[in-house]
């Protein structure tokens, strides 16, 4: 078990770790002009969440419909599936702060080992540029390494010159590898 996971039990993956950290496991903060921004894995789907999802969808994708109430339970359900959040820390007393970014790690086990894939890393046009997804990308490999992940990989699209610099200053290291895509859907 982690120390940092506050219930027990062997993760379906096999590392030990427990499958599904409670909110605010393995947070992480930094704080920018006086206001501390923390990072967190998300567990229950609140109404902030779906109101993240209708703003910062749209700033991923054009053509992703935002997420329904019942959609984020059923992300947040899988196995193997974490959300990671980026949000100021509110003031005692006071509602949940807004989420402004938010990043998917996908962990799966292969026959050469449990691989992690970093998907969906949206921060907030209000928010760029002050660290969020930095802080994003590093929680999310710092968890595949709690897991046991051998390997932690994105794709990214060459246009997006900030986000590839961003992966490369984290580590990330540009692959020789063809990336090849079959739509399952006829839409």
């Amino acid at each position: 078990m982690c120390p940092a996971c506050p219930r027990p039990g062997p993760s379906p993956l096999g590392s030990g770790h427990s499958r599904r950290p409670s909110r605010g496991a393995h947070p992480t903060a930094v704080t920018q002009r006086g206001i501390t921004m923390s990072t967190e894995i998300v567990t229950q789907a609140g109404p902030e969440l779906v109101e993240a999802m209708e703003r910062l969808i749209p700033q991923l994708s054009r053509s992703a419909p935002a997420l329904t109430a019942e959609q984020c339970e059923a992300l947040l359900a899988q196995d193997g599936v974490y959300l990671f959040a980026f949000r100021p820390d509110s003031p005692a007393g006071e509602g949940p702060a807004p989420i402004l970014g938010m990043l998917t790690l996908a962990t799966f086990t292969i026959p050469t080992g449990l691989r992690a894939w970093v998907e969906d890393v949206v921060v907030d046009a209000e928010a760029r540029g002050q660290g969020a997804g930095r802080q994003l990308v590093e929680a999310a490999v710092a968890h595949a390494q709690e897991l046991g992940a051998r390997t932690v990989d994105l794709t990214s699209r060459p246009s997006r010159e900030a986000a590839n610099r961003l992966y490369q200053r984290c580590g990330f290291e540009l692959r020789e590898t063809n990336v090849y895509r079959h739509s399952a859907s006829k839409s």
